[in-house]
This record gives C-alpha cells, sequence and structure tokens, in this order.
C-alpha cells in the first residue's frame, strides 16, 4: 500500500492542537509501514520541517497560529511538491478551508471530530489510517512548470461508436481527487446543457452542502445538494448528500430524489454510494443516460457502471495519467465497461457532446 522503493512511509504531523499531535502519533505509530519523522506545531515549523526532512506525507491542520495550513501547503508546494493530507473539522468553515487546500494541492482531507467518545475515536483512526493509505499510492504533486507524468497509453473510443444511443440523464461518481476534478469537469459542462446531472462523491455530511454551494458560485451551471423530492432536470446538478445513500426513482413523467439511511445498504462501504446512484438513475431512466467515473480509491461505481453498460448506456472514464488515485477508472477500464476514457480537461466537453 506504500512506496514500494521503501520500508516505511515517513509522515510528519503538523497541528497546533497537543492532544490532536498525540492522537495521530498514537494511531500512526501502530501502523507498521509508518514513520513520524517530525512533529510541528504551527505553520511556520511545518513548512521549515517539510523542506528539511522531505517526508513522503504531511499530515496538515487547517488552522493554526503564525501560518494556517493554507498558508503552510502553498509554500510547501512552491518550493518541495509532497503530498498533504489535511485534517479539518466537521464545520462549514473547515469544509469552505478544506476545498481551498485542495485546490491549492493537497491530495486529500480527512474530518476530525475526536472526542471523548470511543466511537468518535474510532471513527477518526480507521479514517485517518484510510487516508494515509490512500494518498500513499497518489503520484507527488507537480511543481508548476514540471512536466507531466509518463503513464502507458490507453484506448480511446470516441462517441461516434455510440451516437445512436439516447440519453436524458447524466450520474457522475468520485472520491480521492474528486473534489478538483469534479470542479474540472462541470466548469467545462456548457450553460445551456439539456440534461439533469447527479453526482455523488465520497463526503461527509457537513461538507456536501458547502461543496454544492463552491461549485455553484464557479460553474455556469446551476449546482445545489441534493434533498428528498428534489426532481432531476436539464440544467441543474444536484450533488448527493453526505451521511446517506441516494437512489433516483421515476415518478410519473419525473425521476426524483430519494435518499436513505445507511442501514438500509450495509452492503455499501462507501457513503453515498456512486454505485447506489447510477443504478437506481439507469432503472429509473430505462438506461437513457451517461455514466462518468472520476479519480477515487477502490471499485465503487464499477458495479453501477457495469449495470448501466448492460441497459445500454454509455460509460465514460477519467484516464490513468491525470487520476490523482487510479482505482476507480482503473476497475471500469479492467472489467471492460467504459466506452470513453479521457484526461480530465476532455470529459467536460465529452459530455456536452454526448449529451446534445
Amino acid at each position: 500500500m506504500y512506496p514500494a522503493q521503501q520500508a516505511k512511509l515517513r509522515v510528519l504531523i503538523v497541528d497546533d492542537s497537543s492532544f490532536m499531535r498525540m492522537a495521530i502519533r498514537g494511531i500512526l505509530s501502530r501502523a507498521p509501514k509508518v514513520e513520524i519523522v517530525g512533529i510541528a506545531a504551527d505553520g511556520v515549523e511545518g513548512v521549515e520541517k517539510a523542506l528539511a526532512l522531505k517526508p513522503d506525507l504531511i499530515t496538515m491542520d487547517v488552522e493554526m497560529p503564525r501560518l494556517d495550513g493554507i498558508g503552510a501547503l502553498k509554500q510547501i508546494m512552491a518550493k518541495q511538491p509532497t503530498r498533504v493530507l489535511m485534517v479539518s473539522t466537521l464545520t462549514c468553515e473547515g469544509a469552505k478551508a478544506t476545498f481551498e487546500a485542495l485546490d491549492a494541492g493537497a491530495i486529500d482531507y480527512v474530518p476530525k471530530n475526536v472526542t471523548d467518545s470511543k466511537d468518535a475515536q474510532s471513527v477518526f483512526q480507521q479514517a485517518l489510517l484510510a487516508k494515509v493509505a490512500e494518498a500513499s499510492l497518489a503520484p507527488l504533486p507537480m511543481r508548476a512548470g514540471m512536466a507531466p507524468r509518463i503513464v502507458r497509453p490507453q484506448q480511446v473510443v470516441r462517441p461516434s461508436h455510440f451516437t445512436h444511443r439516447k440519453i436524458s440523464y447524466v450520474g457522475i461518481g468520485a472520491s480521492t481527487g474528486g473534489p478538483v476534478a469534479l470542479q474540472e469537469v462541470l466548469s467545462r459542462v456548457p450553460v445551456n446543457f439539456p440534461h439533469g446531472i447527479v453526482v455523488a462523491i465520497h463526503m461527509p455530511k457537513a461538507f456536501t452542502g458547502p461543496y454544492a454551494d463552491r461549485l455553484n458560485a464557479k460553474c455556469s451551471l446551476s449546482i445545489k445538494e441534493a434533498k428528498d423530492g428534489d426532481i432531476v432536470k436539464g440544467g441543474q446538478v444536484l450533488i448527493a448528500p453526505g451521511g446517506v445513500h441516494t437512489s433516483l426513482v421515476k415518478q410519473g413523467s419525473n425521476i426524483v430524489v430519494k435518499t436513505f439511511p445507511t442501514s438500509e445498504f450495509p452492503q455499501y462501504i462507501y457513503i453515498p454510494s456512486v454505485d447506489q446512484m447510477l443504478t437506481s438513475l439507469c432503472d429509473a431512466s430505462g438506461g437513457a443516460m451517461l455514466g462518468v467515473i472520476l479519480t477515487g480509491m477502490g471499485n465503487d461505481g464499477f458495479k453501477g457502471m457495469q449495470h448501466l453498460k448492460g441497459k445500454g448506456g454509455v460509460t465514460l472514464v477519467q484516464n490513468e495519467a491525470t487520476s490523482t488515485i487510479y482505482g476507480m477508472p482503473r476497475a471500469c477500464i479492467e472489467g471492460k465497461v467504459a466506452d470513453v476514457v479521457l484526461p480530465l480537461d476532455q470529459i467536460g466537453f465529452e459530455i456536452g457532446k454526448i449529451g446534445s
């Protein structure tokens, strides 16, 4: 799970809270393939130690004295690009700062909600270990002007092969690296796009609302967090809410949103489930849809894309070279359910073409 060229993943912890420094250190120190190489109590010290120690990964608090996490992140990315995992509070302000950090080059984030509750501590521990493992697989961020990394060529099937298929809806799934990737995609979809778009991206409950607001301010399409009873309609993007699973159901001539507690679908590890969203949208639309899988860890979305492929829908997947984590796209490509494989900067335009 960690870089093969070395025995352990070298981690620097940057946090102004002594409690959080101890908590993170305690969790990661028990991971057999992680070595804590340094601790920093604020952003200034974090930058100094990042440049001196050259860690493989940095866990970075957002709010700190002297220099906050975003300021420290920007300095590190300018001088010595490093994988950075933001440690964010589960608040609206924490969400906003986290998305700014992702735009500045952070690989991912882990929400912190560590209290005296053993359940909360267990959730944070599991999330931190999983996110560190995922982030370790991501390529190093590139400094401006660096040449892109080279990967093996991938087949691209052009939409001319299936232009006869009717498209009335679009479903998009993503995970690690998804917040930035999705913004890139939606910013390139034309404002007069005639079909409704539904997105499932793995995020906690407190983050999906602020994220939808952020996208709405940056893209020409109308974008909002989905709610029960919302109608999927042309020119609008609905972001599946965090903390629950989202299904799409047929009601009369419309397709509407219905949310379910996670206990209703215990088979799904990731929340909200991309598989559930895609499968239900496919069934509600009779297969008249485009499924899109962007960067992300694991294989959530593969079964949904497989179901869609079997119903005659169209499938589009992000390529390896532009994926932060290639797991979700790889599952679709190796499972032979991808009609189109494209770099990130072409996907929004392609959605516009296929859906026109």
